[in-house]
């Protein structure tokens, strides 16, 4: 994409209103497997993408993110929820930056920076669990700010 459509779509995606819906993302839809992601950030969307949906089952696989970050990351914590049937059951919850505990190449951005990452991000699990449900995604700076929020809704029917 050229980088004058890419701002033009961020400029769009900066001057909807607030109070806007997103719209379902899909990230990959094979036989077996669907990933959709909605986000749940008032302020805006994301841009997220892998490569095949199969390389999800392999553990590593290569994504593209992409964001206008709305706060300073000097800190940032994530908390991921894996609901089910519209309950939480799971919990997991991290530091990715701290001063001198900084584990991504985005800690320390400052709000308006575009932030962009192509390349592996590897699971820390070993399966993918079977069904269908939500893990939603929260990334938070030292002030509790919000700095990104997304709900994806995994479909795996994939026998390993």
């Amino acid at each position: 994409m050229k980088t004058s459509n890419v701002l033009i779509f961020i400029l769009v995606l900066l001057s909807i209103n607030a109070s806007t819906e997103w719209p379902t993302h899909t990230v990959c839809k094979e036989d077996n497997l669907e990933i959709y992601y909605k986000s749940c950030d008032p302020q805006q969307d994301y841009v997220f993408s892998i490569d095949r949906c199969s390389d999800v089952a392999t553990h590593t696989f290569n994504v593209k993110a992409s964001a206008v970050l709305t706060h300073d990351i000097k800190e940032l914590y994530v908390k991921l929820n894996l609901i089910i049937n519209g309950k939480t059951v799971l919990t997991y919850s991290e530091t990715l930056c701290a001063p001198g505990h900084s584990k991504l190449i985005f800690c320390g951005m400052k709000k308006g920076e575009h932030f962009h990452y192509e390349g592996p991000v590897t699971l820390g699990i070993k399966e993918i669990p079977q069904g269908d449900y939500i893990i939603s995604a929260k990334l938070t700076n030292e002030d509790h700010v919000t700095v990104a929020c997304a709900d994806f809704t995994v479909k795996n029917y994939l026998d390993y």
